[in-house]
C-alpha cells in the first residue's frame, strides 16, 4: 500500500514539474518573440518604414495634422508608443506633420452641402463629416454650422465638419383599430386627431361609395389598417354594417 502512494506521489511530481517546464517554455517563446517599438516621431514616413522593418513591424501613415513644432513630411505621433513591447508583426499607427497652419478656414455658412464641399476642397481641405439636423422655417441642404469655425487659428487637421439642415419630416402615427366602434365616434376622433375621414361604405353585395346610413354605423373593416404607420392628415376609409 505504501508503494501504491509512493507511486501516485510521485507521479504527480512529475506532471506539475512538466507543466511548470511547459509554461515556462511557453512563456520564454512568447516574450522572445516580443520587439520594442523605436521611436518614429520626427522621422520621415520613408525612414520610419525603414526602421519599423528592420524589427520585423509594418507602419501605417493613418492622419495628417498640422503642428507648429514637427518640420512638415515628418511623422507628429505615432501609436503605440516607442519603447513598448509588441509582437513582430505589430502594425504602428503614425500621424504625418502638415507643418504650421497656412490656410485659412473658410466660412461655408448658408451654403448648400455640395457648395460648401467644393469650397472647402478648393482650399486644399477635406471634409471630416456631415451631420444632418431637420428644422423648421430653414431651407432645406443648408449648412448651418461647421467646425472648425471661420478664420480659426491653431487647427489640428485640415478638415472641416458641417451640420446640413433638412426638411423636417411629417410626424408618423400608427394607425389604431377602429373595427367594432361606431363610425359616429370615429369620425369624431379622427377629426380631433388631425386626420380625415374618406368614403364610407356598406359591407354588402350592392355597396357602393354612397354615405351610410345612420343604422349601419358599425366599421367592419378600415382602410389604412390597423398597426399601419401614417401621416398626419392621412385619409382614413371606413367600411361598415
Amino acid at each position: 500500500m505504501k508503494s501504491f502512494f509512493r507511486l501516485v506521489l510521485l507521479s504527480l511530481v512529475l506532471l506539475i514539474v512538466a507543466l511548470v517546464s511547459a509554461l515556462t517554455a511557453m512563456r520564454f517563446a512568447i516574450h522572445s518573440d516580443e520587439v520594442a517599438v523605436p521611436d518614429l516621431v520626427g522621422k520621415s514616413p520613408a525612414e520610419a518604414r525603414r526602421i519599423a522593418e528592420e524589427k520585423g513591424q509594418e507602419v501605417n501613415l493613418e492622419r495628417q495634422y498640422y503642428s507648429p513644432t514637427v518640420p512638415e513630411g515628418k511623422i507628429v505621433s505615432q501609436m503605440p508608443l516607442a519603447g513598448t513591447k509588441v509582437r513582430r508583426g505589430w502594425d504602428i499607427s503614425v500621424a504625418e506633420s502638415l507643418g504650421p497652419q497656412r490656410v485659412a478656414i473658410p466660412s461655408v455658412l448658408g451654403q448648400s452641402g455640395r457648395a460648401a464641399e467644393i469650397n472647402i476642397h478648393r482650399r486644399g481641405l477635406d471634409v471630416s463629416a456631415v451631420a444632418q439636423i431637420a428644422l423648421a422655417n430653414t431651407p432645406a441642404d443648408q449648412v448651418i454650422a461647421q467646425s472648425p469655425p471661420p478664420n480659426a487659428s491653431g487647427v489640428s487637421a485640415p478638415k472641416i465638419s458641417l451640420l446640413v439642415a433638412v426638411a423636417p419630416q411629417p410626424a408618423a402615427f400608427v394607425m389604431p383599430n377602429f373595427v367594432g366602434q361606431s363610425s359616429v365616434n370615429v369620425n369624431a376622433l379622427l377629426q380631433s386627431l388631425g386626420f380625415r375621414t374618406g368614403t364610407v361604405t356598406v359591407a354588402a353585395e350592392s355597396a357602393s361609395s354612397a354615405p351610410a346610413p345612420a343604422a349601419a354605423n358599425t366599421i367592419v373593416e378600415q382602410d389604412p389598417a390597423p398597426g399601419q404607420k401614417v401621416s398626419l392628415g392621412a385619409v382614413v376609409n371606413l367600411v361598415v354594417r
